[in-house]
C-alpha cells in the first residue's frame, strides 16, 4: 500500500468506481468476507500490534477490536441482500400506471480516518458499512498507532480490492493534504478540534460528514440501583483501555444515601480485577504516548483522592484514579478526561443531575443505573445524549441493529449494521410511468372548466 496520496491515485479510486465495479451484491460480499477473513487470519499480529501501541491485553483486542468487527461483518452479510433492494412505494390513482421505489446508491469515494484509541476497529467499523454500500474508500489509520497503522497498510490489500480500497500513513499534515481533494463522504473519529477542522475543509466542495467527537459522558447512580452490579460495570467499562474510550463513563454522579457503599464496592471491584498493583496487572493497557500521559497525570489530585494516584512515565501507565468532592468549574468536570481518572460528585435530587449535565455540551452517551424504571424514564427524558445505556454501560455501542452517533458537539451521522450502509449509501426516488393513458386534462389550454375539473381528480385521489 502506498504511503502518499496525490491526484492521480484519487482519480484511478474515482474512475473504479465509476466502471461499475463495485456495486454488484458478489463485490460487495467478496469484500465482506475477506475483511472477515483478514481479522480471523491474522488475528494474532493484531493483538501483538494493537498491544505494541496501547499495551492492551489479548482479551481487550478480541472484544473491543477483532471479536467486535467479526459481529458487525456477519451481520452486514446476514442482511445485505435485503438492505440493497429497492423499497416499494405506493402511487395515487390519478398518476397510474407506474412504479415507484426508492433505491440506495454507493456514495462512491469515502475518505475514513481513524483514531489511535481503538486503532483497528475505529478504521475498520466504517469500512464495512462503505463496502456493504458499494463503495471505493481510503483509509488512514493514526499515526499514533504505528504498529497498527503498518499492520493495515501492509496486510489489508491482501485481502480486498486494492483498486477499491488504499491505505495510506502519516500524521496530521498528510490528513489536511487528504481533505483537499473532492470525497463524496468523509467519515472522521477524534478530537473535537480536528472535527472541526475536517468539517471546514469537506465544506469546500460540500462534501458530506459523519462525525464520532465523543465528549463527556455521565454515569448516574440513583438510590434504586444494585449498587454491587454497578460498581463492578462502571469500574470495567471506564478503566477498559486504560480509560482512552469515546464512550467511557468520564463522570459520576451519585446519590449521597448511596455514595460510600458505591466507592467501597468500586475499590473492591479494583482490587479484583487489577491487583494491588495494577502497572503488574497483565489486563491493564497503557496511555498512548508521552503528551497524554502528562495531561491525564495533571488531572489525578483535583478533587479528594479516593483510590490510585500511581503514575510511571517509563511504562505510560497511570493507575485507575477515583477522585471524589471534585469543583463542578474544575477541569476534570470542563474536560474530556479520556483516561484512567475518574470524578465523583454526589448529588440529591434530579433537578441538580439534569442542570449539571445540561451545562455540558450533548454527550455521546448517557448511562444510568437504576432498578426503577420511572427514574430512568425521567432521567432519559431531561438529558439529551447520542445513545443511552441502562444499568450497563459500552454495550449499546456493539450491538449492530442500534445505530451509534452523537448529537450537537458529540458528533453528528450514525453508524453500524444498517446505519452505516445508510450512511455510505444516498437514497435515490424512481418513478416509472406507462405511456397509457395519457388524457389531454392535464395539458394546456386551461380552461376554466378543465382547471376545475383537474382540482378536483387531484384533490379527490391524494
Amino acid at each position: 500500500m502506498p504511503d502518499f496520496y496525490d491526484a492521480t491515485t484519487h482519480a484511478g479510486l474515482q474512475r473504479y468506481f465509476d466502471s461499475g465495479a463495485t456495486r454488484s451484491f458478489e463485490w460487495r460480499r467478496e469484500q465482506l468476507r475477506g475483511l472477515d477473513a483478514f481479522l480471523h487470519e491474522r488475528e494474532a499480529a493484531i493483538a501483538e500490534a494493537v498491544h505494541a501501541d496501547l499495551g492492551k491485553p489479548v482479551a481487550e483486542t478480541w472484544l473491543t477490536e477483532t471479536g467486535y468487527l467479526c459481529t458487525e461483518i456477519r451481520y452486514a452479510l446476514r442482511n445485505l441482500r435485503r438492505w440493497m433492494r429497492p423499497k416499494r412505494v405506493g402511487v395515487p390513482l390519478h398518476y397510474q400506471f407506474a412504479r415507484a421505489f426508492v433505491e440506495r446508491e454507493p456514495v462512491g469515494v469515502a475518505l475514513i480516518i481513524g483514531a489511535w484509541n481503538y486503532p483497528l476497529q475505529l478504521c475498520l467499523a466504517p469500512l464495512i458499512g462503505a463496502l456493504a454500500g458499494g463503495n471505493c474508500a481510503l483509509l488512514k489509520p493514526s499515526e499514533l498507532a504505528p504498529a497498527t497503522s503498518a499492520l493495515l497498510a501492509s496486510e489489508l490489500g491482501r485481502y480486498v480490492d486494492p483498486q477499491a480500497i488504499r491505505i495510506v500513513e502519516g500524521d496530521g499534515e498528510l490528513s489536511a493534504r487528504l481533505l483537499e481533494h473532492r470525497f463524496d463522504h468523509i467519515f472522521f473519529t477524534g478530537s473535537r478540534r480536528t472535527g472541526q477542522a475536517v468539517m471546514q475543509a469537506a465544506a469546500r466542495h460540500l462534501t458530506p460528514v459523519t462525525l464520532e467527537l465523543g465528549g463527556k459522558c455521565p454515569v448516574i447512580v440513583t438510590e434504586q440501583a444494585d449498587l454491587r452490579v454497578a460498581a463492578r460495570r462502571i469500574v470495567w467499562a471506564k478503566f477498559l483501555n486504560a480509560g482512552q474510550t469515546c464512550v467511557s463513563p468520564d463522570y459520576l454522579l451519585v446519590h449521597h444515601a448511596v455514595e460510600e457503599r458505591l466507592l467501597a464496592l468500586m475499590k473492591e471491584a479494583l482490587a479484583t480485577f487489577y491487583g494491588p498493583d495494577p502497572k503488574l496487572s497483565p489486563h491493564y493497557g497503557r496511555i498512548v504516548d508521552e503528551r497524554n500521559f502528562h495531561r491525564v497525570k495533571a488531572l489525578q489530585h483535583e478533587g479528594s483522592l479516593v483510590t490510585g494516584g500511581g503514575a510511571e512515565l517509563s511504562s505510560c501507565c497511570i493507575e485507575p484514579t477515583i477522585v471524589r468532592n471534585v469543583p463542578a468549574d474544575s477541569d476534570l468536570m470542563s474536560e474530556e478526561v479520556f483516561g484512567p481518572v475518574l470524578p465523583v460528585r454526589a448529588f440529591s435530587s434530579f433537578d441538580e443531575v439534569a442542570g449539571l449535565v445540561a451545562s455540558m455540551p450533548d454527550p455521546l452517551a448517557l448511562y444510568l443505573f437504576s432498578r426503577d424504571r420511572s427514574e430512568r424514564r425521567e432521567l432519559m427524558r431531561r438529558i439529551r445524549s447520542g445513545t443511552v445505556c441502562c444499568n450497563d454501560l459500552l454495550f449499546q455501542a456493539s450491538i449492530p441493529g442500534l445505530p451509534f452517533g452523537g448529537r450537537g458537539m458529540s458528533g453528528m451521522g450514525r453508524y453500524h449494521g444498517k446505519a452505516g450502509f445508510d450512511t455510505f449509501t444516498s437514497e435515490r426516488s424512481v418513478l416509472c410511468r406507462s405511456g397509457f393513458p395519457d388524457p389531454d386534462l392535464r395539458y394546456p389550454p386551461y380552461t376554466a372548466c378543465r382547471f376545475g375539473l383537474l382540482k378536483r381528480i387531484v384533490t379527490f385521489f391524494s
